[in-house]
């Protein structure tokens, strides 16, 4: 993370065909020199995945507020089993959406679940 830097995140439901393009579009300005770094853009190329991002997205926006120092407090926080949880934050961090810092606490590995995100935009006209 750089600092407290926050972008805003877009979220689209597209083809797979339509992924592919935007990505090699976005290659050739990285290329170039020219991909702007304000936003960060997700993809869903199927609807089960875009609706379990829509569907548990409280959970980003519970990260981003309560900023717990572990999974674990969050489930608590949260009231939430710890594993169902662990599930999500794997699929978020899988997907780009969260950071999972990862550090040792009294001998223990803890994981710190991040979101760099302090605005999240749907784009309704990509499906």
């Amino acid at each position: 993370f750089r600092g407290n830097y926050m972008k805003k995140m877009i979220v689209s439901l597209k083809t797979p065909g339509q992924t592919l393009s935007d990505f090699g579009k976005a290659l050739s300005k990285a290329r170039k020199g020219k991909l702007k770094s304000s936003h960060f853009e997700v993809s869903f190329d199927n609807k089960k995945d875009f609706d379990r991002f829509v569907k548990n997205i409280s959970i980003l926006i519970s990260i981003q507020q309560l900023k717990p120092n572990s999974i674990y407090e969050l489930s608590k926080l949260l009231d939430k089993d710890q594993s169902s949880l662990n599930k999500l934050i794997v699929f978020f961090e899988d997907i780009g959406v969260i950071k999972v810092e990862e550090r040792k606490v009294k001998g223990r590995n803890v994981k710190s679940p991040k979101v760099e995100y302090d605005r999240i935009e749907f784009k309704l006209d990509a499906a």
